[in-house]
């Protein structure tokens, strides 16, 4: 699916600066991504890009700069504040509870109550609502599994991962953030995830993916994010640069 260029920007940020005593993570970086866009975000080992989406995904406060949503200015003081402004982020670690169930992840941190003094009183769960739901979200994005009350270190890494993506799917209104998601996985799980990353694009929401594997990023990304020594190199249609201009503009190859 191909965006317009014209497309609404719905996560903006101007200046974004962060420094940690002498060393300067984040210096005036600027980042937009648009509406139901795949936005790649590449540079090297120590560019700011883990800073940067800190900073998006409320895991870190920046020292000076703006971000804005929807073309709003929102300050974000914690994950929680971003995950309530519709943005979801899955970090390497996924962090999921291996010993609970497919169901019980997916509702990790929000989970639905029964209704009434059982609820609110006794703090019961709704365990049959949570696997309805849970498996209505892992079927809208393809995601196989045997069962949705198997525990998860009973899976794959490409289904763990496939879990962690769908469960931000599920509460993401706006974006989604993946951090490096295929960077443990063989080719056949690669490709699982890659089309699963592509099906949550496929649903309106903007995806913004921070890889290393340059073919992922060009087989999926219709801009990329050029980070360099803690700002943004370059912005760059997909369509519009190779391979080896894209790593010269981030190692500082050219200019």
């Amino acid at each position: 699916m191909s965006v317009p260029r014209d497309a609404a920007t719905v996560l903006q940020a101007r200046g974004l600066t962060k420094q940690y005593g002498q060393v300067v993570a984040l210096d005036q970086a600027d980042f937009d991504v648009r509406a139901g866009e795949i936005l790649a975000v590449i540079g090297d080992n120590g560019a700011g890009k883990s800073s940067l989406i800190k900073a998006l995904s409320g895991a870190m406060r920046p020292d000076a700069g703006e971000i804005r949503l929807d073309g709003t200015p929102v300050v974000f003081a914690s994950p929680s504040d971003a995950r309530r402004a519709g943005i979801e982020t899955v970090y390497q670690d996924l962090a999921l509870a291996p010993a609970m169930s497919i169901a019980e992840n997916l509702f990790l941190g929000r989970e639905l109550r029964r209704g009434g003094a059982l609820g609110s009183v006794f703090r019961w769960l709704d365990r049959p609502r949570m696997q309805r739901e849970a498996a209505d979200a892992l079927q809208a994005l393809g995601v196989n599994v045997r069962s949705i009350t198997q525990t998860v270190e009973t899976l794959s890494g490409g289904q763990r991962q496939g879990i962690a993506v769908a469960r931000s799917a599920a509460f993401a209104r706006h974006v989604v953030i993946l951090d490096e998601p295929t960077a443990a996985l063989g080719v056949r799980e690669s490709g699982m995830v890659l089309d699963l990353i592509q099906r949550v694009r496929d649903r309106g929401l903007s995806v913004v993916l921070i890889s290393h594997n340059m073919p992922h990023v060009f087989q999926l990304a219709d801009r990329i994010h050029i980070q360099r020594l803690g700002r943004r190199a370059a912005l760059v249609d997909t369509k519009d640069i190779s391979m080896a201009e894209a790593v010269a503009i981030m190692t500082g190859g050219t200019a």
